[in-house]
């Protein structure tokens, strides 16, 4: 990966990140910056994958890496609320 698309990972992670909040059901009791810090960590981890796989550079718009990202993102938020909810006060 260069640096360029490092960089277009991190941008589009601060968007993933909030996709993927809204494709979890309900209220999510997890700040905004762990929000943005899921969507960076789903987009890099997401555009791995996708290379993996060989759908990270296709002639249009990388539909399938965006739902990599956007499912994994949702699956951070998710896991991170739910252990917010079960801790202990």
């Amino acid at each position: 990966m260069e640096i360029t698309g490092l960089i277009s990972a991190l941008v589009i992670g601060v968007i993933i990140g909030g996709l993927g909040r809204l494709v979890v059901p309900g209220r999510q009791k997890i700040s905004m910056v762990m929000t943005l810090l899921v969507g960076i960590a789903a987009a890099l981890v997401g555009t791995f994958a996708a290379s993996l796989i060989g759908v990270s550079d296709t002639s249009g718009i990388d539909w399938i890496e965006l739902a990599l990202q956007v499912g994994l993102a949702g699956l951070g938020v998710t896991t991170l609320a739910r252990r917010r909810t079960h801790q202990p006060h």
